[in-house]
């Protein structure tokens, strides 16, 4: 494990290490997969081109082909990427193990709550034989999206009232009480209990930690 960290992080000076050690994760399904068939096929369900080309010295060593799945097809210029629009919930334009890997990274949590996250989830099974699946844990203190120390665990009136009063993360200030439910309606944080049981096993759960908190969930298929 120590040689492949060496080796990923003199390949990719200016990625971070924190996505580094998430990509070795990653890196093992490749490499199966490869090792058997020389390429390797990956659906991503709300992935971009941008952030593959941002850990591209991560996998440029192997022969990829990747189908990104959105809700608005954006071309890329690039023909090693598909773009489709599609819903992660329901994708019967595919056969069953149509992928090989299934990749998806801090999308189930704005899929809609638990019936969307069950379809998704379904899915993601359906698809291909291995997956990746990411997602923040509810049980640490700071929301990534919103950027504020336990906003997630505050009753929904005082999330409300903070987005209505100041912008927050990636949110400007909301103008409208719309726009207030929208934001805080965005992003349904996981907790362990549930991510378990929308992978179950085979699959087992990797725990991404920082200062011994559990800072997000990742679910692998291999």
């Amino acid at each position: 494990m120590t040689m492949v960290m060496t080796r990923l992080n003199s390949q990719a000076p200016s990625v971070s290490t924190f996505r580094v050690k998430r990509f070795e994760l990653f890196r093992s399904l490749i490499e199966k997969v490869v090792a058997r068939k020389g390429s390797a096929h990956i659906l991503d369900l709300g992935g971009t081109h941008d952030y593959w080309m941002s850990v591209e010295p991560l996998w440029r060593d192997f022969n990829l082909k990747f189908t990104l799945v959105n809700l608005g097809a954006e071309p890329t210029g690039d023909s090693r990427f598909t773009p489709l629009a599609g819903n992660a919930c329901a994708m019967p334009e595919f056969a069953d193990n149509s992928f090989d890997i299934v990749h998806s990274n801090s999308v189930i949590e704005h899929i809609g709550r638990w019936k969307e996250m069950k379809q998704m989830a379904s899915e993601i099974a359906r698809l291909a034989p291995r997956y990746y699946v990411q997602t923040p844990a509810f049980g640490f203190p700071i929301e990534p999206h919103f950027k504020t120390p336990l906003f997630h665990w505050m009753p929904m009136p005082w999330r409300i009232w903070l987005t209505r009063t100041v912008p927050l993360g990636s949110y400007p200030r909301a103008e409208t009480l719309d726009d207030a439910m929208r934001f805080v309606e965005d992003a349904i944080l996981i907790d362990a209990p549930r991510f378990r049981s929308l992978f179950p096993a085979p699959a087992r759960i990797e725990k991404e930690r920082v200062l011994g908190i559990t800072k997000s969930f990742i679910a692998i298929r291999d």
